[in-house]
Protein backbone atom coordinates (compact mmCIF):
# COMPACT_ATOMS: atom_id res chain seq x y z
CA UNK A 1 0.00 0.00 0.00
CA UNK A 2 1.18 3.15 -0.50
CA UNK A 3 2.28 5.49 2.01
CA UNK A 4 -0.37 8.54 2.65
CA UNK A 5 1.98 11.70 2.33
CA UNK A 6 2.22 14.34 4.91
CA UNK A 7 0.47 16.99 3.28
CA UNK A 8 -3.03 14.33 2.89
CA UNK A 9 -2.67 13.58 6.47
CA UNK A 10 -2.51 17.15 7.18
CA UNK A 11 -5.49 17.93 5.03
CA UNK A 12 -7.28 15.24 6.42
CA UNK A 13 -7.10 16.52 10.01
CA UNK A 14 -8.14 19.76 8.60
CA UNK A 15 -11.30 18.34 6.98
CA UNK A 16 -12.15 16.65 10.31
CA UNK A 17 -11.70 19.58 12.00
CA UNK A 18 -13.84 21.48 9.85
CA UNK A 19 -16.98 18.65 9.99
CA UNK A 20 -16.58 18.91 14.13
CA UNK A 21 -17.67 22.57 13.92
CA UNK A 22 -20.07 22.14 11.42
CA UNK A 23 -21.69 19.62 13.35
CA UNK A 24 -21.09 21.94 16.58
CA UNK A 25 -23.17 25.19 14.69
CA UNK A 26 -25.79 22.29 14.03
CA UNK A 27 -26.27 22.12 17.61
CA UNK A 28 -26.39 25.53 18.56
CA UNK A 29 -28.22 26.62 15.85
CA UNK A 30 -31.18 23.88 16.85
CA UNK A 31 -31.20 25.39 20.14
CA UNK A 32 -32.63 29.05 19.01
CA UNK A 33 -29.64 30.63 17.97
CA UNK A 34 -30.33 30.33 14.12
CA UNK A 35 -29.01 33.39 12.10
CA UNK A 36 -28.22 36.13 14.19
CA UNK A 37 -24.13 36.04 14.10
CA UNK A 38 -24.08 35.55 18.08
CA UNK A 39 -20.76 35.37 19.79
CA UNK A 40 -20.00 32.08 18.42
CA UNK A 41 -19.61 33.02 14.75
CA UNK A 42 -20.41 36.48 14.25
CA UNK A 43 -18.27 37.84 16.86
CA UNK A 44 -14.21 37.39 15.93
CA UNK A 45 -12.91 37.96 19.42
CA UNK A 46 -9.14 38.91 20.21
CA UNK A 47 -6.48 38.53 22.67
CA UNK A 48 -7.42 41.64 24.40
CA UNK A 49 -10.98 40.33 24.90
CA UNK A 50 -12.04 40.23 29.19
CA UNK A 51 -13.66 36.95 29.96
CA UNK A 52 -17.51 36.57 30.60
CA UNK A 53 -18.90 37.97 34.13
CA UNK A 54 -17.11 34.57 35.35
CA UNK A 55 -16.89 35.41 39.12
CA UNK A 56 -21.12 36.59 39.52
CA UNK A 57 -23.80 35.00 39.34
CA UNK A 58 -25.93 34.36 37.61
CA UNK A 59 -23.93 33.58 34.32
CA UNK A 60 -26.20 34.49 31.19
CA UNK A 61 -24.65 32.38 27.81
CA UNK A 62 -23.55 35.17 25.49
CA UNK A 63 -24.58 33.50 22.30
CA UNK A 64 -28.40 33.00 23.25
CA UNK A 65 -30.59 35.99 23.32
CA UNK A 66 -32.66 36.96 26.46
CA UNK A 67 -36.36 36.91 26.40
CA UNK A 68 -39.50 37.61 28.40
CA UNK A 69 -38.10 40.80 29.26
CA UNK A 70 -40.41 42.79 26.82
CA UNK A 71 -42.35 45.58 27.98
CA UNK A 72 -45.32 44.60 25.99
CA UNK A 73 -46.17 41.59 24.48
CA UNK A 74 -45.76 41.84 20.55
CA UNK A 75 -44.91 38.63 18.86
CA UNK A 76 -42.00 40.00 17.23
CA UNK A 77 -40.04 40.63 20.61
CA UNK A 78 -39.58 37.13 21.48
CA UNK A 79 -37.94 35.99 17.84
CA UNK A 80 -36.91 37.87 14.75
CA UNK A 81 -36.20 36.19 11.63
CA UNK A 82 -32.83 36.74 9.63
CA UNK A 83 -32.09 39.76 7.33
CA UNK A 84 -28.68 40.11 5.81
CA UNK A 85 -29.93 43.23 4.35
CA UNK A 86 -28.01 46.68 5.66
CA UNK A 87 -31.52 48.83 4.90
CA UNK A 88 -34.04 45.85 6.31
CA UNK A 89 -32.19 44.36 9.56
CA UNK A 90 -35.84 42.61 10.57
CA UNK A 91 -38.80 42.32 8.10
CA UNK A 92 -41.02 42.22 11.17
CA UNK A 93 -42.37 45.59 11.42
CA UNK A 94 -40.57 47.52 14.53
CA UNK A 95 -43.34 47.59 17.61
CA UNK A 96 -44.43 51.13 18.85
CA UNK A 97 -45.48 50.04 22.03
CA UNK A 98 -44.42 52.72 24.39
CA UNK A 99 -43.57 55.23 22.13
CA UNK A 100 -45.88 58.16 22.75
CA UNK A 101 -43.50 61.04 22.75
CA UNK A 102 -42.98 63.26 19.98
CA UNK A 103 -40.58 65.91 20.80
CA UNK A 104 -37.25 64.55 22.52
CA UNK A 105 -34.24 66.74 24.19
CA UNK A 106 -31.75 65.27 22.62
CA UNK A 107 -30.95 62.79 19.95
CA UNK A 108 -28.20 59.97 19.57
CA UNK A 109 -25.03 62.36 18.09
CA UNK A 110 -23.27 61.63 14.84
CA UNK A 111 -20.16 63.33 15.18
CA UNK A 112 -19.44 61.41 18.69
CA UNK A 113 -20.04 57.67 18.21
CA UNK A 114 -18.00 54.30 17.12
CA UNK A 115 -17.53 53.77 13.44
CA UNK A 116 -19.39 50.81 13.32
CA UNK A 117 -22.51 52.81 13.96
CA UNK A 118 -25.25 53.60 12.05
CA UNK A 119 -28.14 55.86 12.69
CA UNK A 120 -31.90 55.88 11.42
CA UNK A 121 -34.90 57.34 12.47
CA UNK A 122 -33.82 60.54 12.83
CA UNK A 123 -30.96 60.04 14.63
CA UNK A 124 -33.05 58.27 17.60
CA UNK A 125 -31.87 54.58 16.75
CA UNK A 126 -28.78 53.57 16.31
CA UNK A 127 -27.90 50.14 14.84
CA UNK A 128 -24.53 48.75 15.87
CA UNK A 129 -22.49 46.60 14.02
CA UNK A 130 -24.27 45.98 10.83
CA UNK A 131 -22.62 42.42 9.31
CA UNK A 132 -20.31 41.25 12.30
CA UNK A 133 -18.63 42.30 15.36
CA UNK A 134 -15.16 42.76 16.26
CA UNK A 135 -15.18 45.05 19.23
CA UNK A 136 -17.42 46.77 21.09
CA UNK A 137 -19.11 50.16 19.72
CA UNK A 138 -20.46 53.06 21.70
CA UNK A 139 -22.11 56.34 21.58
CA UNK A 140 -23.69 59.31 23.22
CA UNK A 141 -26.37 61.72 22.82
CA UNK A 142 -26.14 65.15 21.35
CA UNK A 143 -26.68 67.76 24.37
CA UNK A 144 -24.93 67.78 27.60
CA UNK A 145 -27.00 66.53 30.48
CA UNK A 146 -27.02 70.51 32.19
CA UNK A 147 -28.30 71.73 35.75
CA UNK A 148 -31.55 70.40 36.34
CA UNK A 149 -33.65 67.21 35.84
CA UNK A 150 -33.20 64.72 33.06
CA UNK A 151 -35.17 61.49 32.12
CA UNK A 152 -34.77 59.19 28.96
CA UNK A 153 -35.88 56.12 28.11
CA UNK A 154 -33.82 53.34 25.95
CA UNK A 155 -35.50 50.70 23.65
CA UNK A 156 -33.79 47.44 23.05
CA UNK A 157 -35.55 46.91 19.10
CA UNK A 158 -33.12 43.87 18.44
CA UNK A 159 -32.39 40.42 20.47
CA UNK A 160 -30.37 41.05 23.18
CA UNK A 161 -27.22 38.99 23.29
CA UNK A 162 -23.26 39.07 23.38
CA UNK A 163 -20.32 40.19 25.31
CA UNK A 164 -22.42 43.12 26.46
CA UNK A 165 -24.96 45.79 26.22
CA UNK A 166 -25.36 48.28 28.28
CA UNK A 167 -27.20 51.68 29.24
CA UNK A 168 -25.62 54.70 30.87
CA UNK A 169 -24.16 57.98 31.05
CA UNK A 170 -20.27 59.17 31.05
CA UNK A 171 -18.52 62.40 30.65
CA UNK A 172 -16.36 63.79 27.18
CA UNK A 173 -13.50 62.26 28.20
CA UNK A 174 -14.81 58.32 27.74
CA UNK A 175 -13.19 57.35 24.46
CA UNK A 176 -16.24 55.71 22.42
CA UNK A 177 -13.98 54.17 19.88
CA UNK A 178 -11.22 53.34 22.11
CA UNK A 179 -12.33 49.19 22.30
CA UNK A 180 -13.39 48.91 18.76
CA UNK A 181 -11.44 45.70 18.16
CA UNK A 182 -12.06 43.93 22.29
CA UNK A 183 -15.32 42.90 23.47
CA UNK A 184 -16.05 44.77 26.88
CA UNK A 185 -18.17 46.45 29.07
CA UNK A 186 -17.45 49.45 28.32
CA UNK A 187 -19.68 51.81 30.34
CA UNK A 188 -18.28 51.84 33.83
CA UNK A 189 -14.65 50.63 33.02
CA UNK A 190 -13.35 54.04 34.15
CA UNK A 191 -14.25 56.22 36.82
CA UNK A 192 -16.01 58.46 33.70
CA UNK A 193 -18.51 56.30 33.38
CA UNK A 194 -22.07 54.13 34.99
CA UNK A 195 -23.26 51.40 32.62
CA UNK A 196 -26.12 49.42 33.70
CA UNK A 197 -25.59 45.86 31.97
CA UNK A 198 -28.28 43.70 30.02
CA UNK A 199 -27.13 41.01 32.42
CA UNK A 200 -28.12 42.69 35.64
CA UNK A 201 -24.47 43.78 36.29
CA UNK A 202 -24.16 47.66 37.26
CA UNK A 203 -20.30 49.09 36.63
CA UNK A 204 -18.21 51.48 37.27
CA UNK A 205 -14.57 51.98 37.99
CA UNK A 206 -14.38 48.43 36.54
CA UNK A 207 -16.39 47.21 39.20
CA UNK A 208 -19.48 44.94 38.96
CA UNK A 209 -21.96 44.58 41.21
CA UNK A 210 -25.69 42.97 40.93
CA UNK A 211 -28.48 45.66 40.62
CA UNK A 212 -30.96 44.34 38.31
CA UNK A 213 -33.07 41.02 36.41
CA UNK A 214 -31.65 40.76 33.49
CA UNK A 215 -33.31 42.47 30.43
CA UNK A 216 -33.81 41.51 26.34
CA UNK A 217 -35.24 42.44 23.46
CA UNK A 218 -38.52 45.26 24.21
CA UNK A 219 -37.38 45.99 26.68
CA UNK A 220 -37.34 49.87 27.81
CA UNK A 221 -34.62 51.13 30.12
CA UNK A 222 -35.37 54.59 32.00
CA UNK A 223 -32.59 56.88 33.43
CA UNK A 224 -33.33 59.26 35.41
CA UNK A 225 -30.26 61.81 36.15
CA UNK A 226 -30.93 64.29 38.93
CA UNK A 227 -27.99 66.92 38.75
CA UNK A 228 -29.48 68.74 41.77
CA UNK A 229 -30.03 66.15 44.33
CA UNK A 230 -26.71 64.37 42.52
CA UNK A 231 -28.74 60.70 41.75
CA UNK A 232 -28.72 58.42 39.07
CA UNK A 233 -31.87 56.01 39.33
CA UNK A 234 -32.72 53.30 36.46
CA UNK A 235 -35.91 51.78 35.40
CA UNK A 236 -37.12 48.95 33.41
CA UNK A 237 -40.05 48.64 31.86
CA UNK A 238 -40.92 51.86 33.54
CA UNK A 239 -40.74 50.75 37.07
CA UNK A 240 -37.72 51.59 39.41
CA UNK A 241 -34.91 49.28 39.82
CA UNK A 242 -33.03 51.75 41.92
CA UNK A 243 -30.51 54.92 42.67
CA UNK A 244 -27.47 53.25 41.19
CA UNK A 245 -25.36 56.35 42.01
CA UNK A 246 -25.18 59.18 44.16
CA UNK A 247 -22.77 62.62 44.62
CA UNK A 248 -23.09 63.54 40.94
CA UNK A 249 -23.34 66.96 41.78
CA UNK A 250 -21.49 69.61 39.24
CA UNK A 251 -20.42 67.20 36.62
CA UNK A 252 -21.48 67.23 33.26
CA UNK A 253 -22.53 63.91 31.37
CA UNK A 254 -23.80 62.35 28.39
CA UNK A 255 -26.36 59.50 27.69
CA UNK A 256 -24.42 56.63 26.33
CA UNK A 257 -25.10 53.37 25.23
CA UNK A 258 -22.58 50.36 23.69
CA UNK A 259 -22.71 47.26 22.55
CA UNK A 260 -20.51 44.06 21.23
CA UNK A 261 -23.53 41.99 19.66
CA UNK A 262 -23.58 41.66 15.82
CA UNK A 263 -27.12 42.97 14.10
CA UNK A 264 -28.23 45.09 17.49
CA UNK A 265 -29.85 48.04 17.95
CA UNK A 266 -31.28 50.58 20.64
CA UNK A 267 -33.98 53.67 20.11
CA UNK A 268 -34.61 56.83 22.02
CA UNK A 269 -38.45 57.00 22.84
CA UNK A 270 -38.07 59.60 25.50
CA UNK A 271 -35.74 62.24 25.99
CA UNK A 272 -37.34 64.68 28.95
CA UNK A 273 -35.76 67.79 30.41
CA UNK A 274 -36.70 70.62 33.18
CA UNK A 275 -35.21 72.53 35.85
CA UNK A 276 -35.57 71.62 39.81
CA UNK A 277 -38.16 74.33 40.58
CA UNK A 278 -40.65 74.09 43.25
CA UNK A 279 -43.07 73.12 40.86
CA UNK A 280 -41.19 70.22 39.83
CA UNK A 281 -40.80 68.89 43.42
CA UNK A 282 -44.72 68.84 43.76
CA UNK A 283 -45.37 67.09 40.72
CA UNK A 284 -41.97 64.64 42.14
CA UNK A 285 -44.17 64.10 45.67
CA UNK A 286 -47.93 63.67 44.07
CA UNK A 287 -46.15 60.71 42.30
CA UNK A 288 -45.06 59.33 45.48
CA UNK A 289 -48.20 59.75 47.19
CA UNK A 290 -50.27 58.43 43.88
CA UNK A 291 -48.01 55.55 42.63
CA UNK A 292 -50.69 53.68 42.07
CA UNK A 293 -51.91 55.15 39.03
CA UNK A 294 -50.57 55.42 35.54
CA UNK A 295 -50.93 59.63 35.17
CA UNK A 296 -50.86 60.95 38.19
CA UNK A 297 -53.08 63.53 36.45
CA UNK A 298 -55.98 61.52 35.84
CA UNK A 299 -56.71 61.59 39.58
CA UNK A 300 -56.18 65.06 40.54
CA UNK A 301 -59.55 67.70 40.70
CA UNK A 302 -57.33 70.24 38.42
CA UNK A 303 -59.04 72.38 35.79
CA UNK A 304 -58.17 71.39 32.40
CA UNK A 305 -55.84 73.70 31.59
CA UNK A 306 -53.73 73.40 34.25
CA UNK A 307 -53.62 69.32 33.31
CA UNK A 308 -52.29 70.13 30.42
CA UNK A 309 -49.87 72.29 31.22
CA UNK A 310 -48.13 70.04 33.63
CA UNK A 311 -48.40 67.19 31.23
CA UNK A 312 -46.35 68.96 28.72
CA UNK A 313 -44.11 70.16 30.97
CA UNK A 314 -43.44 67.19 33.52
CA UNK A 315 -45.94 64.65 32.29
CA UNK A 316 -43.00 62.35 32.62
CA UNK A 317 -42.46 62.80 36.35
CA UNK A 318 -46.21 62.25 37.06
CA UNK A 319 -46.07 58.92 35.25
CA UNK A 320 -42.59 57.32 36.86
CA UNK A 321 -43.56 54.62 38.55
CA UNK A 322 -41.37 54.43 42.11
CA UNK A 323 -42.07 51.19 44.39
CA UNK A 324 -42.90 51.90 48.28
CA UNK A 325 -43.02 48.12 49.11
CA UNK A 326 -39.58 46.95 51.35
CA UNK A 327 -37.45 44.67 49.45
CA UNK A 328 -37.13 40.97 50.88
CA UNK A 329 -33.80 39.92 51.86
CA UNK A 330 -32.32 38.00 48.56
CA UNK A 331 -33.89 40.89 46.26
CA UNK A 332 -31.85 43.41 48.17
CA UNK A 333 -29.20 41.75 47.26
CA UNK A 334 -29.74 41.14 44.12
CA UNK A 335 -31.59 44.65 43.05
CA UNK A 336 -34.64 43.44 41.63
CA UNK A 337 -37.04 45.50 39.95
CA UNK A 338 -39.37 45.29 42.92
CA UNK A 339 -36.23 47.34 44.76
CA UNK A 340 -38.04 50.35 47.06
CA UNK A 341 -34.17 52.08 46.94
CA UNK A 342 -35.44 54.51 44.27
CA UNK A 343 -37.99 56.02 46.26
CA UNK A 344 -36.26 55.91 49.85
CA UNK A 345 -32.95 56.74 48.99
CA UNK A 346 -34.22 59.67 46.20
CA UNK A 347 -36.51 60.81 49.07
CA UNK A 348 -34.45 61.14 52.01
CA UNK A 349 -31.96 62.86 49.57
CA UNK A 350 -34.47 65.47 48.75
CA UNK A 351 -35.60 66.02 52.36
CA UNK A 352 -31.79 66.32 53.35
CA UNK A 353 -31.48 69.02 50.50
CA UNK A 354 -34.22 70.54 51.30
CA UNK A 355 -33.37 71.26 54.81
CA UNK A 356 -30.05 72.84 53.71
CA UNK A 357 -31.95 75.35 51.74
Amino acid sequence: MARRTRSSRAWHFVLSGVRRETDTRAVALATGARGWGYDSDGQHSDSDSEPEFSSLSPSIPSAIPVTGESYCNCENQSEAPYCSSLHALHRVKDCQCGEEDEYFDWVWDDLNKSTATLLTCDNRKVNFHMEYSCGTAAIRGNKELADGQHFWEIKMTSPVYGTDMMVGIGTSDVNLDKYRHTFCSLLGKDEDSWGLSYTGLLHHKGDKTNFSSRFGQGSIIGVHLDTWHGTLTFFKNRKCIGVAATKLQNKKFYPMVCSTAAKSSMKVIRSCASCTSLQYLCCYRLRQLLPDYVDTLEVLPLPPGLKQVLHNKLGWVLSMNYSTSKPSSSSSSSGSDSDSSCGSDAEACQRKRCRRT
